[in-house]
């Protein structure tokens, strides 16, 4: 069985979507990572084949650039952003260019990152079968519980719901542009979908998130084909990052970093710095990132080092307390770890992310435009003192461990795809795949398990 696999060209999709890639492949099955030229590294050090797909659109560099505007954004204006500037013209490179890559490199079955919601127009044109996999916080759009991208406490009111539905009208409205080029892409192949509804181009086979189902909200009417899993870490297959070790002191050591795209707001950074500086007894390290320089953070206490990239699975082995922006990776090492968090989510899924980290016990939050120094060290002396933070911490260490998200997940995408294949070659020209296949895209249309 070969395996295509296509993700959001970012470190946050790419490490969990490569970890599930080697899960796959370390099984026996034959993988390809199919993306932009500047994603070949990453994939090439999780020692997966690779097919770039759009190099003239996208030719080395582009990603850095397409998404550098993102860096300084926060709130919804960082999805506005993505879904007019970014997601429409990503989508019609896509739906040009996919399809004849997916039948030249004779892929038999594609896991999709579900965040691309209308992708799966590519392998429903071709015939192909398709799971798809949320590497960030999933989306309930039943309205049962808040949609990923609020930090809304969870409550099953009445008014709760109802404000949940006023917020997924507001997310439709931000990916109208790419839901008007799907809709014109599925008119031009005689697909029948409305495609201003996300759910019609959702897989019928499995949707799997690496999100727990001990961390998510309770509620949610998910298909019998949705599937917790747990986190995609394998510890392996990163590019090394370079780290002073040697200048770690041996104490307490509190590890902070907002991710490596929206992560361009030195006023966030230099109220982590204002906060941590009121502490003794601890060492902190900052990773930055990419977008800042240390001069654009003023004074760095003596307690505090700063980097621009960090072993973070390593530094969070050794962590008493995770400063993070919310993104649901971090958040999840940071929980396999045992370590208990203080959240400023800045955008995308992160509110959805931290409003579960205060649900679940495991830290606090504060939002981006209330944030001061007092009040961030106020949060993070109260986590460090109240041990019930830990051992909350400690409980999903333990629900991590025993879960095993990447075998889960691997085990529904071996189930929901092998049943469909047959001992046949796929054709080499696309005119020919859909004939080839109508026994495999009857099966998808009823959504067959067995």
């Amino acid at each position: 069985m070969k395996i295509g696999f296509v993700t959001l060209p970012l470190s946050g999709h790419l490490n969990p979507m490569t970890a599930l890639a080697r899960k796959l492949q370390s099984r026996g099955n034959e993988v390809l990572f199919i993306g932009d030229l500047d994603v070949e590294s990453t994939v090439r050090a999780a020692n997966l084949p690779f097919e770039p797909y759009c190099e003239e659109e996208h030719p080395a560099g582009s990603i850095a650039r397409i998404w550098a505007p993102v860096a300084k954004l926060h709130g919804l204006d960082v999805l506005r952003y993505t879904t007019h500037e970014i997601s429409a013209t990503s989508l019609k490179v896509a739906l040009e260019r996919l399809p004849e890559k997916l039948v030249e490199a004779g892929v038999e079955a594609v896991v999709l990152d579900a965040i691309y919601a209308h992708f799966p127009l590519v392998p429903m044109s071709l015939g192909i079968p398709f799971v798809q996999v949320w590497n960030i916080l999933h989306l309930d759009s039943s309205g049962a519980t808040p949609p990923m991208f609020f930090s809304w406490p969870h409550k099953t009111t009445s008014e709760a719901r109802a404000r949940n539905m006023e917020g997924l009208k507001t997310l439709r409205t931000f990916f109208a542009p790419s839901a008007a080029v799907a809709q014109a892409y599925a008119k031009k192949n005689g697909l029948q979908i409305d495609c201003s509804d996300h759910r019609a181009t959702a897989s019928k086979l499995a949707i799997i998130t690496q999100t727990p189902r001990q961390f998510d909200f309770e509620g949610a009417p998910w298909p019998a084909h949705f599937h917790y899993a747990g986190p995609f870490h394998d510890h392996e297959g990163r590019e090394p990052v370079a780290f002073p070790w040697e200048k770690l002191t041996g104490a307490p050591l509190i590890y902070a970093s907002l991710g490596s795209l929206v992560n361009g707001h030195p006023q966030i950074y230099r109220a982590i710095l204002g906060a941590v500086d009121k502490l003794t007894g601890v060492q902190v390290v900052l990773s930055i990132g990419k977008n800042l320089n240390q001069d654009d953070l003023g004074p760095i206490p003596a307690n505090t080092l700063v980097v621009h990239t960090a072993p973070q699975i390593e530094l969070l082995t050794r962590a008493v307390l995770c400063i993070t922006h919310a993104g649901l990776n971090t958040v999840l090492e940071a929980l396999a770890q045992g370590v208990p968090m203080v959240a400023i989510p800045i955008g995308f899924d992160q509110p959805g992310v931290a409003a579960r980290i205060a649900h679940h016990g495991v830290g606090e939050f504060m939002e981006v435009d209330d944030l001061t120094v007092e009040g961030l060290t106020t949060l993070i002396r109260k986590v460090l003192k109240d041990p019930s933070y830990r051992d909350r911490s400690q409980y999903f260490r333990r629900v991590i461990a025993e879960t095993r998200g990447l075998d889960i997940a691997a085990d529904v995408i071996e189930r929901a795809f092998q049943p469909l294949f047959y001992p046949k070659a796929i054709p080499s020209e696309p005119g020919k795949l859909m004939a080839s296949t109508k026994l495999t895209t009857a099966a998808y249309d009823r959504g067959d398990q067995t």
